[in-house]
This record gives structure tokens, sequence and C-alpha cells, in this order.
């Protein structure tokens, strides 16, 4: 990897994370400072906003439902000369009685495809924003930065040809910053502990196995991530992509 930090250190935000210097299997490398993934702008500080004005931001895509985005915010706030696109990759979050299921890694890979199939749309328009490198730096997120946010990474990474086994490792790097985010919430929301006991090993979990599964998914159906934007009708989106983001 090219010598850098890799994630993004704020105080009221937890997965906020650089791209960059992945190798591709043809031996490029993807360029630092140029595509982030995140969760959501739960706490943000004055600090944070000066950290994050410093990335010279062009493009923010959301992934979150438009309720999540109501009662949360947004980052265009504390972000100038940004253009937001609201691109949700599913129309409801989880119910909580589903959410004791979201540890089995098998479990977590069906969902995983089933917001793949659905967010069609969405994904296309994510790849379509993507392939204009003016749009570029862009940042991603959805509210936690594993799952939605996991998805469209793993797409992202997969089409501009870095491994398998990379797009895995990049997924598992959500456990860390999903232990912050689940004290924050403990902190911030003190009388919803009993609901936040219930959901806390799903919120931290982001096996290995379950990107593979997915990856092994992709693969099975549509041959590569090229086939899978193929099938979505823009077939020239990974070529251009790749031009955007790759040294």
């Amino acid at each position: 990897m090219l010598d850098f930090e890799r994630h993004v250190a704020l105080d009221g935000c937890f997965n906020f994370r650089d791209l960059g210097s992945y190798r591709t299997s043809d031996g490029c490398w993807t360029r630092p400072q140029q595509l982030y993934r995140a969760d959501g702008p739960h706490a943000l500080t004055d600090a944070d906003g000066t950290t994050l004005r410093g990335l010279e931001l062009r493009t923010v895509i959301d992934l979150r439902t438009f309720e999540e985005v109501e009662q949360r915010g947004c980052y265009a706030t504390v972000l100038s000369n940004v253009v937001e696109y609201h691109l949700p990759m599913i129309d409801v979050l989880p119910h909580p009685d589903e959410l004791p299921a979201w540890v089995d890694p098998s479990v977590v890979a069906r969902r995983y495809r089933d917001m793949l199939d659905g967010g069609h749309d969405s994904i296309a328009e994510i790849l379509a924003v993507l392939s204009d490198p003016s749009a570029y730096p862009v940042v991603f997120h959805c509210s936690a930065g594993k799952d939605r946010t996991g998805l469209v990474a793993a797409v992202m990474l997969g089409i501009v040809g870095v491994p398998d086994a990379t797009i895995v490792a990049d997924y598992a790097l959500s456990r860390a910053p999903m232990r912050r985010l689940l004290e924050h919430y403990q902190t911030a929301y003190p009388h919803a502990a009993e609901q936040l006991s219930r959901a806390a090993p799903a919120m931290v979990a982001a096996d290995p196995r379950t990107m593979s599964e997915l990856i092994d998914g992709v693969r099975r159906d549509f041959g590569d991530f090229e086939g899978y934007a193929s099938a979505l009708g823009i077939g020239t989106a990974p070529r251009l992509i790749r031009e955007a983001v790759l040294i």
C-alpha cells in the first residue's frame, strides 16, 4: 500500500475513511484523497467541519432513507460548494426484530444481495455520478458506513480491479469504528439502553465471510463487477471510473 492514513479522524463521525492506496490486479493503485466512504454526520464539531472542508470534497452521495436524512442531518450543512445526491439503497431500515439475525454471515450476505438487487436504480445513478471526473473528490455514506456503504465500496473497488481479498479486508475495517459508534449512541441516547443492547451485536458485526459470500454471488451471477455494471445498463462506467480513480 501507499503510505498514508486511511481513517479520517473526526470527533462526531466514526467510520470516515479514504479508499485510496489499494493495489489493483493489474498493478495500478486507487488514488488517495479522491474517493471516501463514511458513516453519517452524527455529532460534527467545529473542528470536524474544518477537517472536512480541508478534504475539498465536490460531491456527497447520501445512501440513507428519507427518514434518516430528516432526523440526522447532512454533511452539506458544514461543507460549501458541494453537490449532494440523495440515492437511498433501501426505502426503510430493517425492523428491530430482524437485527439478532444480522450476526450470521450468510444471513447478512443474503440481505446485502437483496439490497443490491433492490437498489439497481440507485447504484446505476451512483456509478453514473462517479463516471464524471469533475465529481471528485467524492464521499458516499449511510448512517453507520458499514452495510449500504460497504456494498457501494465493494462495487466500486471491484469495478476498478481491486482483488476480492482486499475488498473483504476493507469491509472488515468497519469493526473498530462500529464499537466507537455504539459508544456514542450509548452516551447520546441513555434512554435507549435496552434497544441498543439488543442491536449491539449486529451493529458491530463486519465478518469477512459476509463480504466473501456477497462477492461470490456477484461473480456467479454476473461474471465480475464489470458484468454487474453491464447488467445495470451502464457498461461504460467501469472504464470511466478507472480513469478517474486509478494511478
